[in-house]
């Protein structure tokens, strides 16, 4: 990790100064780093150490960092990882510039794998996660959507680029077909996992924590899980107060919502279905040798759902 890290910052050089600043503002803002330590993990355990899956863990990191530009935009975001959003300190235009730019420099990297398989796997992620941006858009302040839509949304917007890391990292290990599959599958349901887990704790953690402020999810009126769980098995009273909220992003009755949410079991019920996701991922990995690098990912999916950020 940390030679990936000196390749983000050695990619990241521009001749525009505020290129520059924008992009290391958001890099170092540290962050989990999890696509590109599943990418490492996964090439690890298929016995790869070339410098390729440095160059490639940076690509995935780039266009990570990228969609969170763009996100934090779209949700009017002024808080994440602790400290204050881009867009908050630079401005939205800067701000979707510089996501746009990252996300050129990534594909810039990928043709330099001189790999078609790279290009077509991190292409088709890029355009998947962009229609889940916009399924999420449309889903905005609508308490009505399925749990199906709502999945699917996580399917595309969070998932898809965990799928895509993993299968990289078979990629790069010219790895027989059903390993490359069962990779990908790994990151697929570890990258589900981790998201429900991350809309759970917009009803259980701190800002302290999380790095951004609680509540943050209702307030831009998303319909995650825990509220779907909460709205079916609350009173009738309970289910309209928790409509209005998301149709109107409201969060002056926070307090009240979070108390339902948890008296409903929805919060449990979330952990539950993260806990499914995980158990599907952890299958996956009996397509890989024994090693300590299997074992890493092992306690990568075990760490997605026992965590307080």
């Amino acid at each position: 990790m940390a030679e990936v890290d000196q390749v983000i910052h050695r990619r990241l050089a521009s001749q525009v100064a505020l290129v520059n600043q924008i992009s290391h503002y958001i890099v170092s803002a540290g962050g989990k780093r999890v696509r590109p330590m599943l990418l490492l993990l996964v090439a690890g355990a298929l016995g790869n150490r070339s410098t390729e899956r440095h160059e490639l863990a940076a690509v995935v990191e780039f266009i990570h960092t990228a969609t969170l530009l763009h996100d934090d935009v779209v949700d009017e975001s002024d808080l994440r990882r602790g400290r204050k959003t881009a867009n908050a300190m630079f401005g939205n235009a800067a701000s979707v510039l510089v996501g746009d730019f990252l996300y050129s420099r990534a594909f810039q990297m990928m043709v330099l794998t001189n790999r078609l398989r790279v290009m077509e796997v991190l292409a088709d992620a890029t355009n998947v996660i962009a229609e889940g941006e916009v399924l999420q858009l449309m889903n905005m302040h609508d308490p009505d959507i399925s749990v199906d839509d709502y999945l699917r949304v996580i399917e595309y917007k969070t998932a898809k680029l965990f799928e895509a890391s993993a299968r990289l990292g078979a990629v790069i290990s010219d790895a027989p077909a059903e390993v490359e599959t069962a990779c990908a599958d790994y990151g697929r349901a570890l990258g589900t996992a981790f998201q429900l887990i991350d809309d759970l704790l917009d009803y259980e953690g701190s800002t302290a924590e999380l790095g951004k402020n609680i509540g943050d999810d209702l307030r831009e009126g998303k319909p995650t899980l825990p509220l779907l769980v909460a709205m079916q098995r609350g009173t009738p009273e309970q289910a309209a107060l928790i409509r209005h909220a998301i149709e109107h992003g409201e969060v002056e009755r926070m307090a009240e919502i979070v108390d339902i949410v948890k008296a409903t079991g929805a919060l449990d019920a979330t952990r539950e279905a993260a806990q499914v996701q995980v158990d599907q991922a952890q299958r996956c990995l009996h397509a890989l040798p024994s090693s300590e690098w299997r074992e890493a990912l092992l306690q990568l999916s075990f760490d997605s759902i026992h965590r307080s950020s």
